[in-house]
């Protein structure tokens, strides 16, 4: 008996001591994933100071517009923005103001970068989110039934729309229907997010930004959820063949709950990686698909600001993307690592 309660007491204490390596490792490994994504935003930085400073154009002449400024003029539009001051007192004013949000003021709106970044945000959050959610959705579900019954008539056909669309460009998508659905059957609005002269309030007004959604939406969701289907059914067929399933199907677990239960979710784990990378990219909105339907957001203001130039906003446009992808893979390590032990091992 007293052999019995030592070894019971021994394996008491090895399981404690599994435990606590398995939650040093765990923090550990969130530590350095922290850290990682604290030293690549500061980069970004760097990096974003000196890209936007090295490109030959003159900020002065083109604030000017054509104008013929004398030269006490240009060297005043340099102060005024912080041109003329020397490069290291420029990049501590630029990491000090950025720190603070303050993003300097756009050559060409002349007002503060933030609040025309602020001003944009929100359609763009609104677009590439709506059709993230719905592209998650439909993506995941048409890979699951697809890569769970694999050579089906609705595989074989799900997955050549998807290799269709995944090889679609979406700018050339969006003006296919905006000639079918706007300018011939004249369906849907050409573009912008409100009608002309506004568009109401209330019910009226949501049903007026809800007809000018639909079509850049549908784009979207189209190019997203072919690449969320082709990935779901990939890493579904890898599970299929795995012992814990066949495991699972000797105990007598029907072929339903064998896949909900034990397949999807450790397949899920790719698609998981994929779905955060695309939230962080929600924030930089679609350039191109916001370009074809005039949708003011983050794309379009880019794409204006990179003809005008007006590079303020470009380089905080650039921040902001940049931040929100580091913020989004940062996420989705942390949600791996903590469901997934094989990362935390690695």
């Amino acid at each position: 008996m007293l052999e019995g309660a030592l070894a019971a007491a021994q394996e008491l204490r090895g399981e404690e001591a599994g435990a606590a390596r398995g939650g040093a490792g765990l923090a550990r490994s969130l530590t350095i994933k922290i850290v990682s994504a604290i030293v690549t935003l500061f980069f970004v930085l760097v990096f974003n100071f000196f890209l936007f400073r090295v490109l030959p154009a003159d900020p002065a002449r083109n604030l000017a517009r054509g104008t013929a400024l004398t030269a006490s003029q240009m060297a005043a539009v340099n102060r005024t923005y912080g041109l003329g001051l020397p490069l290291p007192q420029q990049f501590w004013n630029y990491l000090v103001q950025t720190l603070h949000w303050n993003l300097g003021i756009s050559f060409e709106y002349h007002i503060g970068v933030s609040r025309v970044i602020g001003s944009a945000l929100w359609p763009t959050i609104l677009l590439v989110g709506s059709s993230t959610v719905f592209s998650t959705i439909i993506g995941v579900w048409t890979g699951i039934r697809g890569g769970w019954h694999r050579g089906s008539r609705f595989d074989k056909t799900s997955t050549a729309i998807n290799n269709t669309l995944y090889a679609m460009p979406d700018f050339w998508l969006g003006m296919v229907l905006l000639i079918v659905f706007a300018s011939k059957w004249f369906i849907f609005p050409e573009g912008g997010m409100h009608s002309f002269g506004g568009g109401g309030t209330g019910l009226a007004g949501l049903n007026d930004l809800l007809w000018h959604l639909t079509l850049p939406c549908i784009v979207l969701t189209l190019v997203y959820l072919a690449e969320y289907s082709l990935v779901m059914r990939s890493s579904l067929i890898d599970e299929i063949g795995s012992d814990y399933l066949l495991t699972a199907r000797a105990k007598g677990l029907r072929d339903a709950m064998v896949r909900r239960r034990h397949a999807v979710p450790n397949a899920l784990l790719p698609s998981i990686t994929l779905i955060m990378l695309n939230l962080g990219f929600v924030i930089s909105g679609a350039i191109t698909t916001e370009t074809v339907f005039s949708w003011p957001g983050l794309g379009l203001l880019s794409y204006n600001a990179l003809n005008f130039p007006d590079y303020p906003v470009l380089e905080g446009a650039f921040l902001l993307f940049s931040a929100a992808v580091i913020a989004a893979n940062l996420i989705a390590d942390l949600l791996l690592t903590v469901l997934d032990p094989r990362v935390r091992q690695a």
